[in-house]
């Protein structure tokens, strides 16, 4: 099932908020959609919001060439349309890293140049990084499959799968690959509240894969360590600070603490452009805050009690000490991560 598909000029977006009780894809013919689909979560997942803001840059920049006068007042609509996605999800960097791409491609156009030109090189450009994060996800999923050597029972958090990607999954795609090796004996996947895309998706995912997967609450987790059910945990990321601390959805800190206390390795699979090199650590990740009614309700019916306070941050922090290794497709990171990661990206010491 793709989370995302490029049809004659049309962004189609798997809504993943019906999931698994409906399949419906949402018909991008405008930037504004785009945007709004992925302040919704209904395309979610670093990679994926990456590669669906990059098709959101094409169609607003169709758009703005039908009232620009000329390359200059078209370069200024496409900031704008640029800008609109950026506000969109605050802590996953590939959305950023995606623009900042996508933005790199005007600038090597002149003022004079040909607009239908620079909008079929924006197309072209989405459609590879679409295309390359396919190719990265089997490089990921083949380096972690290479850390398992027998049967092992593995714990993930959230959906790290192919929902979460363009195709095949980074957390995901590493079990998919160890499980056709015939290394994994049982997969063992958080709900993870409060949207439930542990229990909506991955596990969906998994079913459909007929990998064995059995369903946990969250405060489960470390029950399940202690009587000895498994024997790694992976998970996925939305942003990596140089020094390896990992910001990844909400519950990944409590799970990692956890691997620690029963000698659980934690690991977490990402692609390079995961990784923020511009910041040193995780105190400096934007962490977004979501809307209270997530906590509040669960498919519209009220959970909680009327007018109490609310805390509902998207993502937490795990700090690099507690992250056994970073899977990536360049090969396997180890501590110290920053060492790794300034040679990985050429960057003086």
């Amino acid at each position: 099932m793709k989370s995302l598909k490029w049809e004659k000029g049309i962004l189609l977006l798997l809504d993943q908020t019906l999931l698994p009780n409906k399949i419906d894809y949402i018909y991008c013919q405008d930037y504004m959609t785009v945007a709004e689909a992925i302040r919704r979560l209904q395309v979610r997942g670093a990679p994926a919001i990456g590669a669906a803001a990059a098709f959101g840059i094409v169609l607003g920049a169709k758009a703005a060439a039908i009232s620009a006068a000329n390359v200059i007042e078209f370069r200024d609509k496409v900031l704008v349309v640029a800008d609109t996605l950026q506000q969109t999800r605050p802590t996953a960097v590939n959305l950023f890293w995606a623009i900042k791409r996508m933005l790199g491609i005007l600038d090597k156009f002149e003022d004079g140049s040909d607009i239908g030109k620079m909008i079929a090189r924006l197309e072209q450009e989405a459609v590879i990084i679409a295309q390359e994060d396919e190719q990265v996800n089997r490089k990921i999923s083949k380096n972690g499959a290479l850390l398992f050597t027998k049967p092992v029972s593995i714990l993930t958090h959230c959906n790290a799968g192919a929902l979460a990607t363009v195709a095949l999954g980074t957390a995901l795609g590493v079990i998919r690959e160890t499980h056709s090796q015939g290394n994994v004996l049982r997969v063992y996947a958080d709900e993870t509240r409060p949207l439930l895309q542990g229990a909506r998706l991955t596990a969906w995912e998994l079913m459909q894969e007929k990998i064995p997967v059995t369903l946990i609450t969250d405060n489960m987790a470390g029950w399940v360590m202690k009587k000895g059910l498994v024997q790694a945990v992976i998970v996925g990321a939305d942003r990596i600070a140089l020094n390896g601390d990992v910001a990844n959805k909400i519950g990944t800190y409590s799970v990692a603490v956890l691997a620690k206390e029963h000698n659980i390795p934690f690991y977490v699979a990402a692609p390079l452009s995961t990784f923020d090199i511009t910041i040193n650590s995780g105190d400096s990740i934007p962490i977004e805050e979501r809307d209270r009614s997530e906590v509040l309700q669960y498919a519209g019916i009220n959970t909680a009690p009327e007018g109490v306070t609310v805390f509902n941050p998207a993502f937490d922090v795990t700090p690099s000490n507690l992250v056994t290794a970073i899977i990536t497709e360049a090969g396997v990171f180890q501590a110290p991560y920053d060492v790794k990661i300034r040679q990985i990206f050429q960057l003086k010491g």
